[in-house]
């Protein structure tokens, strides 16, 4: 194992962490904001990956694809608040599992119609094609090291917007709140859109991004919303910051888990089988990481108690 292998692979495990950063920063803000479970949060993601990739195949430009991204799973989510989530806010959270999982059987069957069964296939575009080189002679794609700044200045704009602007302010004090800043005169239910809008468009633009890298298929967005409880979860519920740390030692543990464990078990065991463990054992990484957490920090590192 060489040291520039070693740091190829903690890019790519940051990359991952930001990418699922985009995911569980909407997820956690809904949560914070609107105490609402959702379930159909991965289904936005799927939407606008579907999205992206329809657009720029129609059009030949991925950037009018991605910015198709940002309006289809705003409009989504939008709409979704509208007519289904702002009846659950004063039901318990099985109603919620129960109602949000229904939406997910709805999106996925609506995508099957309208897109049909096989998966589309969305291409880097040329100008962030290709390998770069970086100090120390490694050369990495250039589209990843993309999505790396995005998602960095996504999390940049999120601290700005949370920490400095009046709907920031507000975003907070009905995180702490509701009834209050609901008899001081601010619109709650415009504000719920508002954060569900917002929160549906960091998703959609993570699967537009992830989608020029693994094929756009219906149900793609269920197993990234599972890692992204995980990461809320370990982050702390409500908490951006949170949501960014969790999602990089997410990302970083996953794919560091499968590089080193299978090298780490060939020490004393057959190839095969090393691998066979080594994989094994990685998948299971993020969740002993979220119950060694829980344990130190019940609330996650940066929840509140």
């Amino acid at each position: 194992m060489s040291l520039m292998l070693l740091i190829e692979q903690a890019l790519n495990g940051l990359q991952y962490g930001v990418m699922l950063f985009l995911m569980a920063a909407g997820l956690t803000l809904v949560f914070g904001v609107m105490g609402l479970i959702n379930l159909a949060h991965g289904s936005l993601y799927m939407i606008g990956a579907f999205a992206c990739a329809a657009v720029a195949a129609a059009t030949g430009n991925f950037w009018l694809g991605l910015a198709a991204s940002l309006a289809a799973a705003a409009a989504a989510g939008a709409l979704m608040e509208l007519t289904v989530i702002r009846r659950l806010y004063a039901r318990d959270h099985l109603d919620q599992v129960l109602a949000t999982f229904a939406l997910i059987l709805v999106f996925s069957e609506g995508t099957r119609w309208a897109f049909g069964s096989f998966p589309l296939y969305l291409d880097i575009p040329r100008a962030l094609a290709g390998p770069v080189r970086l100090p120390g002679g490694i050369d990495y794609p250039l589209y990843r090291l993309v999505l790396i700044g995005v998602g960095l200045a996504v999390a940049a704009g999120l601290f700005w917007l949370i920490g400095r602007t009046r709907l920031g302010i507000r975003i907070r004090a009905g995180e702490a709140d509701r009834e209050m800043i609901g008899a001081l005169g601010v619109d709650i239910s415009r504000l719920y859109t508002i954060v569900f809008a917002l929160g549906a468009a960091l998703a959609g633009l993570a699967g537009a991004l992830v989608g020029a890298l693994q094929s756009v298929q219906v149900g793609m967005g269920e197993p990234v919303l599972i890692l992204a409880f995980v990461v809320i979860v370990i982050g702390g519920i409500g908490s951006i910051k949170g949501a960014l740390v969790g999602a990089i030692l997410v990302g970083m543990t996953d794919t560091l888990g499968r590089f080193l464990l299978p090298i780490a078990f060939s020490t004393f065991m057959e190839r095969s089988q090393a691998t066979s463990v080594g994989a094994a054992l990685a998948s299971m990484l993020i969740y002993i990481l979220m119950a060694l957490v829980l344990v130190v920090r019940p609330g996650g590192l940066f929840g509140r108690a």
